[in-house]
């Protein structure tokens, strides 16, 4: 009976890491191409779109090399969905495979935000972007709740210990409204004890050095919310690449958690925007596909025209690209590793929960009233029943926006 389990626990997983041969970088690139124009909802359904259709769809990638590329994402500083992205180009392609799916997931949403600020600066802004975000924010609730709930149940199973990681991450998640990247840490930790605890002496080596990376993200985390945000060169080019440089290094969680940061240096220590126009600034972010941090070319171009726009895309991209492919080859080697895959799998079910308490932080947010509550329970009951493609729902979602909104308003 035990052999009998055994080969069909190591069935399933073989299953669950077959893939196709032969696929190559070209398509996996042309995939993220695609996703970076049509793929909306932020971070969490990102990251539930790359594992939908690149692991259980297309079986183009296994099980084990999204999840690797989702923990490395979890664990360093910068934009989850971004990250996630250049780790599996990485994992797939090497250096090559990083740059070309990196460039290929960022350069469409990023030509999209510069013709929008162009048509912001030409027509002094933008009701129809309030219009549109208020039904597609509600929209984009359903689409990442269903994200979520399809990628921890996929990637935690019937497993209780990442069960458990999945509730304690999302309550803490919703409780602090951020992601924090200790609990990651400590996630993988848990993990590797209860499931491939190495002895004592390795054990030990393992948590401090857990302890120290955690302590190590924590004085960068503190360090960066006392320090200024002015570059002392008069050069506005320079500063916008210093700052956005600054907040893509030190900053953890999905490209949402980089807003408050943005914020603060944006709006009240450069004045480079007022609040208007920041809070235009995210819902460009909002409304196009793409990551969520590309919303630093709305900000740069207001600033300093198309120059601004790609200061602040390199600043803010540089970072995350240098943090994926430096430790990724370390990763890479040991992937095989029980210790490390333990690791991984905790810093996994951390990041469901984290996504999941995203969706609770930003369903808190974007439904205000009862038409928002309505066009997300819509949306989600479509969704659920229907395999409608995200960009029609999220097409017929603005349509609504624009209908409503002009009437509420004069209400």
């Amino acid at each position: 009976m035990t052999a009998s389990k055994a080969e069909s626990a190591e069935r399933l997983h073989d299953k669950q890491n077959s893939v196709q041969k032969g696929i190559g970088l070209w398509p996996l690139t042309g995939y993220f191409l695609k996703l970076g124009t049509i793929g909306f909802g932020g971070p969490v359904a990102l990251v539930g779109f790359m594992h939908r259709d690149l692991v259980e769809q297309r079986r183009w990638m296994t099980e084990d090399t999204y999840k690797l590329s989702l923990a490395l994402a979890q664990i360093m500083p910068g934009p989850l969905a971004a990250q996630t992205a250049i780790a599996i180009g990485y994992f797939e392609g090497g250096v090559l495979g990083a740059t070309l799916i990196g460039l290929a997931f960022v350069i469409p949403s990023f030509l999209m935000v510069v013709a929008i600020s162009m048509a912001y600066v030409a027509y002094g802004g933008l009701w129809w972007m309030q219009a549109l975000f208020y039904a597609i924010g509600a929209t984009v609730i359903a689409i990442i709740a269903i994200a979520a709930y399809k990628l921890a149940r996929s990637t935690n199973k019937r497993d209780p210990l990442l069960w458990g990681i999945f509730v304690v991450l999302t309550v803490v998640t919703a409780w602090a409204q951020t992601e924090l990247a200790e609990f990651f840490i400590l996630a993988g930790l848990v993990v590797l004890v209860f499931q491939a605890w190495p002895g004592w002496q390795r054990g030990l080596l393992i948590a401090l050095g857990a302890v120290a990376l955690s302590l190590v993200v924590w004085l960068m985390e503190t360090w960066l919310s006392q320090a200024g945000t002015a570059a002392d060169s008069a050069d506005v080019l320079v500063q916008i690449l210093l700052f956005f440089t600054k907040a893509g290094a030190f900053v953890f969680g999905s490209g949402l958690a980089i807003i408050p940061f943005l914020q603060q240096g944006v709006v009240q220590q450069f004045h480079w925007l007022n609040e208007h126009q920041f809070l235009d600034a995210v819902a460009v972010a909002m409304i196009t596909p793409g990551p969520v941090v590309i919303t630093v070319a709305f900000i740069g171009f207001l600033v300093a025209g198309l120059a601004g726009s790609i200061m602040a895309a390199i600043g803010i991209f540089l970072p995350v690209y240098l943090f994926t492919i430096i430790p990724a080859p370390w990763f890479k080697r040991h992937r095989n590793n029980p210790q490390l895959k333990a690791f991984v799998d905790g810093a996994t079910a951390a990041a469901t929960g984290a996504i999941t308490g995203a969706v609770i932080v930003l369903g808190a947010r974007a439904i205000t009233d009862l038409p928002t509550a309505l066009i997300a329970l819509i949306s989600f009951a479509v969704l659920w029943r229907y395999k409608i493609p995200e960009p029609v729902i999220v097409t017929i979602s603005g349509v609504v926006g624009l209908i409503l909104w002009p009437l509420l308003r004069m209400g």
